[in-house]
């Protein structure tokens, strides 16, 4: 069902403003862009994420924390800023956030003393794996219809995405 735009639930003479195709739909469908309809996807699947995980207490951004953390411990902040794709003052909040509630620790770098390395505390190891089996179901939902080839060409074409270098 479509949503009155915004002019048009406004008092007065009908507005000239076009309806607003609803996800699916004209530009929103498969006629848009691909750029738009990757961040239509990426924005529908991390509404989906926070829900999934709200009442665990944890946002995506945590849970790509606590992901990269867990597989790659000993990571320090700048590493993890690269990895996770966020911004590095983003990171160092995240962190310090996640080691006040024990789900982080740190230890200084055996050669570089004022780099912290990060690793998983017991309590984030089992808050990382009550968030995995949510975002896994979302995953499975999101692949679900494709067959494992489809979903194969579809993991290539977007690792060959964020590969190609301008």
């Amino acid at each position: 069902m479509r949503k009155p735009s915004p002019s048009s639930c406004l008092p007065g003479p009908p507005s000239l403003a076009p309806q607003l195709p609803e996800p699916g739909e004209a530009k929103r469908g498969e006629q848009g862009h691909l750029g738009y309809l990757l961040r239509q996807a990426s924005v529908a699947l991390r509404t989906r994420m926070e829900r999934a995980l709200a009442d665990l207490e944890v946002t995506p951004p945590q849970f790509v924390v606590l992901t990269m953390v867990g597989a790659y411990p000993g990571l320090s902040n700048a590493d993890l800023a690269r990895l996770s794709l966020l911004k590095p003052q983003t990171v160092s909040v995240i962190v310090g956030n996640l080691k006040r509630s024990g789900a982080l620790v740190s230890r200084p770098h055996p050669v570089h003393g004022r780099i912290r390395q990060l690793a998983l505390s017991e309590t984030g190891e089992r808050s990382l794996a009550r968030c995995r089996r949510r975002v896994d179901a979302l995953e499975r939902r999101l692949a679900a219809g494709l067959s494992a080839a489809e979903e194969a060409a579809v993991r290539r074409w977007l690792v060959s995405v964020a590969l190609e270098s301008d």
